[in-house]
């Protein structure tokens, strides 16, 4: 378009988007006899569409019957049980600071929406079994997400050991990435592999670094089996040294590290 719809919708995409931030904007809705497809605004939903007529704009606010409009802005007849639209003529313009409170209105009401959707889906969510040792079984998976999961079914106090060894890996290797493999959390970097891992026992997390000989000075737990391989196992009210598990960590991140096959 090159007329005043065109004008029309842009001035109002504007606005979208001024409303708050974190407002995303795509097209979907793709088909031959439509290749541009319907703009769409969301934030934690969708918000509203965008589309053009002959002889109008048309905004479909997708939960519009919910929202509070003392000023009236919703005009365009039959919109169904829960959409509302605003439709625009040539000439027309909405006022600007009643349709962002709108748009507001609409993120709120997302924002609800969601959290209820994430409690009803976690109180869903079947608990996550404890294998040999009180050790959360987690399926495999690459990321923050399994590894988060796993630190959450942690028992007792291991939970605080394990969020404790997250944020300090996180603090001290930017770059970090994460898995969890066998049961157990996986952190390494892009360049060097795996450098630590970590897993509930019994009585204690046990921390394990891969290339822990070469480390200074040397973790305390090893066998004559394990290699290069050397760990430190954390009971319940052991002193955590930040200082020392920190250089650990450091070092340990710049070693060559396991592939994991």
């Amino acid at each position: 378009m090159s007329d005043w719809r065109d004008a029309t919708l842009d001035r109002m995409r504007q606005l979208i988007l001024e409303a708050a931030q974190g407002i995303t904007e795509e097209q979907k809705w793709k088909k031959p006899s439509n290749p541009a497809g319907v703009p769409v605004w969301s934030h934690g939903g969708i918000i509203c569409t965008g589309e053009a007529y002959k002889d109008k704009v048309k905004l479909t606010f997708m939960h519009g019957a919910a929202l509070p409009d003392p000023a009236g802005l919703f005009n365009a007849p039959g919109t169904g049980g829960t959409r509302r639209a605003i439709d625009i003529r040539e000439g027309e313009k909405v006022d600007a600071a009643k349709f962002k409170a709108l748009v507001r209105a609409a993120v709120v009401l997302n924002s609800g929406s969601a959290k209820k959707k994430t409690k009803t889906a976690a109180s869903k969510a079947e608990p996550v079994k404890l294998l040999s040792g009180g050790n959360p079984q987690i399926a495999k998976g690459d990321g923050d997400a399994p590894v988060q999961a796993y630190i959450a079914a942690m028992p007792g106090f291991k939970r605080d050991i394990g969020r404790w060894l997250d944020k300090l890996i996180e603090r001290h290797v930017p770059n970090v990435k994460k898995a969890v493999r066998w049961n157990s959390p996986f952190y390494g970097t892009e360049e060097n592999d795996w450098f630590i891992a970590v897993h509930c026992l019994t009585k204690y997390v046990k921390v394990t670094f891969f290339n822990g000989m070469a480390l200074k000075p040397i973790p305390p737990g090893g066998t004559e089996k394990s290699k290069e391989a050397r760990w430190i196992d954390i009971y319940e009210g052991d002193k955590r040294d930040d200082k020392l598990m920190a250089s650990w960590v450091k070092q340990a991140a710049k070693l060559p590290g396991w592939s994991g096959h």
